[in-house]
């Protein structure tokens, strides 16, 4: 699994919280309609945490819901990265950014996969989002 690794133009990022294209809260400073497109909803397999008013994700084989976006400006990835609290310290990283398996409809892998932030602390006695999908109007302001 690449971890914070190399971002490539063309690349496909999962946004699955306040990144998506619209979500309360979201970072306005980085050009996201500038740098790349909006592709098209998608599914991926994880386990989807309430963090108080941003989701985080991690492993687990249930369902969830995000949106695409195909990257071409890759001067923007440091700004996410920033935004998400992605570091070198694996141990202190709020989340990691690594590929994931893009799955179709039925829940099965489609071969192509993006990019996504995973959630890299713990996440005891937090709510799961049991249907996978955080709602665009859920986010408060991170930074």
């Amino acid at each position: 699994m690449t971890t914070n690794g190399k971002v490539r133009p063309g690349d496909l990022f999962v946004f699955y919280g306040l990144l998506k294209h619209g979500a309360v809260g979201g970072p306005q400073h980085i050009p996201f309609s500038q740098a790349g497109e909006w592709v098209a909803p998608c599914k991926f397999r994880g386990r989807m945490y309430d963090l108080d008013g941003f989701p985080g994700v991690v492993a687990g084989e249930g369902i969830c819901h995000g949106v695409l976006y195909r990257i071409h400006d890759v001067s923007i990835v440091p700004a996410m990265d920033e935004y998400e609290d992605v570091t070198d310290d694996a141990e202190t990283a709020l989340y990691l950014r690594q590929k994931i398996p893009l799955l179709d409809e039925t829940g099965s892998p489609t071969g192509a996969q993006g990019w996504i932030y995973i959630y890299n602390q713990t996440t005891e006695g937090r709510p799961v989002i049991e249907d996978g999908n955080w709602s665009l109007d859920a986010g408060k302001t991170r930074k």
